[in-house]
């Protein structure tokens, strides 16, 4: 195979391993409008199977699926002040449709707080009505000066999910439910990515959020990227858009919010996160193939052996497929490795007459013979291994790659090529502000055993240090 000649190598040039991936994998192209993003077949699979499994536990945790519009009037997002103004660089406007200009110019969602808080207001009336959960799965546009496929794109997929409830302690209970069984929930179990989880300093919250949480997980190239994030929004757009109930007292009395989201940014962390110079690694629990089977020779008794070996597999659960490529078997190889495909069954004339195949894991690399008779059996218990064995991979690299250190400098030190975790006490104001002249930035707060804590104001805080994407 020539698999490294296909791609660029990570240690030379990581930005340009990432790019040959996404072409080579045929993942996405560049739309025809500056950083619009054409996703193909086998990247929106991928997607579909991230969307699958990020749906059923948000349904799990009690919300429900709705869909708001695309245009929303510039006046709702003029309400809430604070959110307007960190929006207000990204924003794609439209002042003329019909041939007309607009008497009010219509926003394209950047996110759908203003217009979900103007029907929240309208929807609910009483204490009987909360909490209200609620999500949605649509496109945003934030327009990017420096767009990347999948990572930054002027337009991208996303689920957001909104919520209002009748106190500050149900609002915050419920976003670090989500933000827990959800989010965390599915990188570590499904995407195989362990991530620090911790809340946003001050400066990195979310427009109009009084507490902004993440997940930051750590590519192969050692920066962070922010996998997911849940916020509570408090009363700041219940305010704003009048968002009152009448409360067991019969007092009129004002919700508490929370909004959370995750986005098509998971398939660059995906890419960056697993993927090695031969191409992506997928997840046996998220790829779309988890078997490819291949012919070693356009042979009729081979080509049935194949297809009789992905029906089997398939009637045990497994996502098998056939390649049905005639090409080179060299070329073929490379390009399902460039995919990712966990396992890789190759069947030749002399495995088939000592009743045998051969299997191997794109992970490692192992090849090892198999029993005709025993193949999805082993098959499902491999596939079980390569999991657990991502994750591991990946949590070893993470935590090798963590650095404690005393002071900025140290920190600044440490970030060029991992993540630096520092007490938050010493990097808070002029040191924060430090760093971001060195294009790092603190990617979260965590008390010292790694939990979650309740806001920045906490002693003995500890803070995650890096450069991002």
């Amino acid at each position: 195979m020539a698999t490294q000649s296909v791609l660029t190598p990570q240690g030379e040039d990581f930005p340009r391993w990432y790019q040959d991936v996404v072409a080579k994998a045929e993942m996405a192209d560049n739309g025809p409008v500056r950083g619009t993003m054409v996703i193909r077949p086998y990247g929106y699979a991928i997607w579909e199977r991230m969307q699958a499994a990020i749906d059923a536990r948000i349904k799990e945790a009690g919300a429900q699926n709705a869909y708001f519009p695309l245009f929303i009037p510039q006046s709702y997002l003029s309400r809430e002040a604070e959110h307007v103004e960190g929006f207000s660089p990204e924003l794609a406007i439209v002042t003329h449709a019909g041939g007309e200009e607009l008497s009010e110019p219509i926003v394209v969602r950047p996110t759908s707080e203003t217009v979900i808080g103007e029907f929240m207001a309208k929807w609910i009336q009483s204490y009987r009505d909360l909490p209200l959960l609620l999500n949605q799965w649509a496109n945003v546009v934030r327009w990017e000066l420096r767009p990347r496929l999948f990572l930054r794109s002027s337009e991208f997929l996303w689920q957001e999910g909104h919520t209002a409830h009748a106190t500050y302690e149900d609002a915050a209970k419920y976003a670090l439910k989500i933000h827990t069984d959800v989010y965390n929930d599915f990188l570590e179990q499904v995407l195989a990515v362990p991530t620090y989880v911790g809340i946003k300093p001050p400066s990195e919250r979310f427009a109009g959020a009084i507490n902004s949480m993440t997940c930051e997980g750590m590519m192969r190239d050692g920066k962070a990227l922010q996998m997911a994030t849940s916020h509570e929004l408090g009363q700041n757009f219940a305010k704003a858009f009048d968002i009152f109930f009448q409360n067991e007292a019969g007092q009129a009395a004002l919700c508490h919010t929370t909004s959370w989201g995750a986005s098509t940014r998971l398939v660059g962390g995906l890419i960056m996160a697993h993927g090695d110079d031969n191409g992506l690694v997928v997840p046996p629990r998220l790829a779309p193939i988890q078997v490819i089977v291949i012919a070693v020779r356009d042979e009729s008794e081979v080509n049935d052996a194949c297809a009789r070996i992905a029906a089997s597999l398939k009637g045990v659960g497994v996502r098998a497929q056939v390649d049905a490529n005639r090409g080179s078997f060299g070329r073929r190889l490379t390009d399902w490795e460039i995919k990712g495909v966990p396992l890789r069954i190759e069947v030749g004339p002399r495995d088939l007459s000592s009743g045998q195949v051969t299997m191997v894991r794109r992970d490692s690399g192992e090849k090892s013979l198999v029993v005709l008779d025993a193949v999805g059996e082993t098959v499902l218990v491999v596939l079980e291994s390569i999991q657990a064995t991502l994750f591991e991979a990946a949590r070893d690299r993470r935590d090798e790659n963590t650095h404690d250190v005393a002071n900025v400098d140290e920190a600044l030190e440490a970030a060029q090529n991992g993540f630096a975790r520092i007490a938050w006490r010493e990097v808070e104001g002029p040191g924060e502000q430090r760093l971001k002249s060195e294009a790092i930035t603190v990617r979260c707060l965590m008390r010292a055993d790694g939990s979650m804590p309740v806001d920045d104001a906490e002693e003995d805080l500890v803070c995650i240090v890096a450069k991002s994407y």
